[in-house]
């Protein structure tokens, strides 16, 4: 099978997946990777899990099919070798996934009236440690950059050590934290929102 991609939709390559912009084929795909990272089956989940994989599918579709500007929802894909393709299996399977939009800044205190934002970061348990989450931050950097802009926001969960650890490995800092007492009326951990500053250098620096 051809690949018939073309060279703005792929943005990066590593040695065994590419980073390319979502379609609307890939949202079978984005749905479980969502909902399986960010709804685990377990107890009550096992039973509400098709309907927030719904939820998921609903909303990506509207956000894929909608051409927002300044908004793009990136796929990590492996590519499939020779032994693959001979057994007839699909041209690329997807890893992990991140969305990057213009958000307005009437929550936070900044002097810009718009911020880029990232969210929905995820990749499949099974891709996980590979390098699949870096280069999709490294997509984004790039993205960010070619948009004019050099400053990206994210929020992350306090008790997600993993991520925290990915993040601050690839330059991001605490720009604040949610105030404590919602977290204890709600009984969940706090949300740290991270902050990165950009160079021309930076996601090269990355990869």
């Amino acid at each position: 099978m051809s690949d018939e991609r073309t060279s703005s939709e792929r943005l990066l390559d590593s040695a065994n997946f590419s980073i390319r912009v979502a379609q609307l084929t890939d949202l079978g795909g984005l749905a479980d990777v969502l909902a399986d990272s960010f709804h685990p089956r377990s107890g009550l989940m096992h039973w509400l899990y098709p309907l927030l994989r719904l939820g998921i599918y609903e909303d990506l579709r509207n956000r894929l099919r909608s051409a927002v500007p300044d908004y793009v929802c990136l796929v990590a894909v492996q590519t499939s070798t020779e032994q693959d393709l001979s057994a007839s299996a699909p041209s690329d399977a997807l890893m992990g996934t991140v969305e990057m939009a213009l958000r307005p800044a009437h929550l936070f205190q900044f002097h810009q009236t718009k911020y880029l934002y990232l969210s929905n970061l995820a990749v499949r348990s099974e891709y996980r440690r590979q390098g699949v989450a870096h280069h999709l931050l490294t997509a984004c950097e790039s993205i960010a950059l070619s948009w004019g802009f050099q400053d990206i926001y994210l929020h992350v969960l306090e008790n997600n050590h993993q991520a925290r650890r990915l993040y601050l490995k690839t330059g991001y800092k605490l720009q604040q934290a949610d105030p404590g007492w919602s977290a204890w009326l709600l009984r969940q951990p706090r949300r740290l929102f991270l902050h990165k500053r950009l160079t021309p250098m930076s996601a090269a620096q990355l990869t």
